[in-house]
């Protein structure tokens, strides 16, 4: 059986009109909070070593 999804028609994001100054401030502070706590959690990555040269 196949699914068809249906195609959204969306210009604006949570109402009928544009966004006043006042939710793109908002929705812009919740995003850099988001972010900063993304990157306080963040896992330290794996340093480069360099193989060392073994002779026997």
């Amino acid at each position: 059986m196949r699914t068809r999804k249906k195609e959204l028609d969306v210009d604006f994001i949570g109402g009928v009109g544009p966004l006043t100054k006042d939710e793109e401030k908002r929705i812009s502070e919740v995003i850099k909070m988001l972010k900063a706590k993304k990157s306080a959690t963040r896992k330290p990555t794996r340093k480069m070593t360099t193989k060392k040269n073994v002779t026997a």
